[in-house]
């Protein structure tokens, strides 16, 4: 016969049966402690570093081990290229880094028991201090005639021409060798043999962005310039007929009467390359180093010739009669115009509307020397071997 006191009894037991079933006091084993990997990994720069020098190496060392993988990259998951030593123990990246660009190091090494460590750290490197870019010609995605050079002007001087010219190239489609010549410490034109042909599609690559010109400074600048050749257009300005012939696609279409540079003025001979244009534009004498000797507010279709201030032009001011027979200029060739640029049916205006940026225009029997290939766009008046002699490569 059980009884309350016994049934409470019984439930006042069951907790001190559960208490010795958790205890396992039965003999069981104690968990052990995980091993950890032995290689210890040290990755320079340091995480977390705020202007790290973009011209250093990245590396990766590990000690009681050798490494597995090693992966850095930018934010846009671009990798930098790297050697593992042939230990095992320590890598390097073989590719530059950009300045002013954070980069992730993803590192992974194993130790003798095979037990892996790995390594994740961040660094961002410095813009650099100093810097250069360069000024070009032609305009991205312009239409230019067959003698336009590629001209690139730097607004400091280059003292390893090399490396700056290597990261600097000049692409043509159809295909043809293309070659840059130094003028300058702060020139650089590129340009074929011959002129362009017709029509070819032209890319320059600048690559300059951490290539250092001069010391402690770097180059700005990673992008692609498109332009294209247009139609075949040269004109022969011959001073002892006064003449100017135009020649487009391999057909003469225009000979017109024109006036030359005067005995005490006279125009540079030699391949010339039209760099700008304008319906009117004013000319002083004052600024080419002639005094007050002319000062005209508005010279019809106008288009430079030189740096130095050669231009062909519209004239309005000399006798019908001067054109064809006289060469009294200061230096431009002129062609018959009226003032103000109003008249498309004059000499000026047909040539200046037939015209673009990028044609040749070459003086002949002009007297004078011939044009210092660095005064304009003047490339094609040095031989191809004088050319490619200029070049650091």
């Amino acid at each position: 016969m059980w009884s309350r006191r016994g049934v409470l009894a019984g439930l006042l037991g069951a907790p001190v049966l559960l208490l010795a079933a958790c205890n396992d006091g039965g003999g069981g084993q104690k968990a052990s402690a995980p091993k950890t990997s032995a290689a210890k990994i040290t990755v320079t720069p340091v995480d977390g570093t705020a202007n790290a020098a973009f011209t250093a190496p990245v590396q990766v060392a590990v000690e009681s081990g050798t490494l597995g993988s090693v992966k850095v990259a930018d934010a846009a998951g671009q990798e930098i290229a790297g050697r593992l030593a042939p230990d095992g123990t320590s890598w390097a990246s073989t590719a530059p880094l950009s300045s002013g660009t954070r980069y992730t190091v993803a590192a992974v090494a194993s130790d003798r028991d095979k037990l892996q460590a790995d390594a994740n750290t961040s660094f961002t490197t410095a813009a650099p201090a100093n810097t250069f870019v360069g000024y070009f010609t032609p305009e991205d995605g312009s239409t230019v005639g067959v003698g336009m050079p590629v001209s690139i002007t730097f607004n400091t001087p280059v003292t390893d021409r090399k490396a700056v010219q290597q990261a600097i190239t000049v692409v043509a489609d159809p295909g043809v060798e293309v070659v840059g010549h130094w003028y300058s410490s702060t020139r650089l034109d590129f340009r074929p043999e011959q002129y362009w042909a017709a029509g070819t599609k032209v890319t320059l690559k600048l690559r300059l962005k951490d290539v250092q010109g001069a010391k402690g400074v770097y180059g700005t600048q990673s992008k692609d310039v498109d332009f294209t050749i247009g139609r075949s257009q040269t004109s022969v300005a011959d001073l002892s007929a006064d003449t100017l012939t135009v020649t487009t696609d391999g057909q003469v279409t225009a000979t017109y009467k024109v006036i030359g540079g005067a005995p005490e003025h006279r125009t540079w001979a030699g391949k010339m390359v039209i760099s700008e244009q304008y319906q009117q534009t004013k000319m002083d004498s004052a600024t080419v180093g002639l005094g007050d000797e002319y000062n005209i507010p508005d010279v019809p279709h106008a288009q430079r010739l030189t740096a130095s201030g050669t231009f062909i032009h519209g004239n309005y001011w000399s006798a019908a009669s001067a054109f064809g027979n006289a060469n009294t200029s200061h230096g431009c060739i002129a062609l018959r115009d009226v003032k103000g640029a109003g008249d498309p049916g004059t000499d000026g205006a047909k040539f200046y509307r037939s015209s673009m940026v990028g044609d040749v225009v070459e003086v002949r029997n002009s007297g004078d020397r011939t044009v210092d290939p660095a005064n304009g766009l003047s490339d094609w008046n040095l031989s191809w071997a004088d050319w490619k002699a200029g070049s650091a490569l």
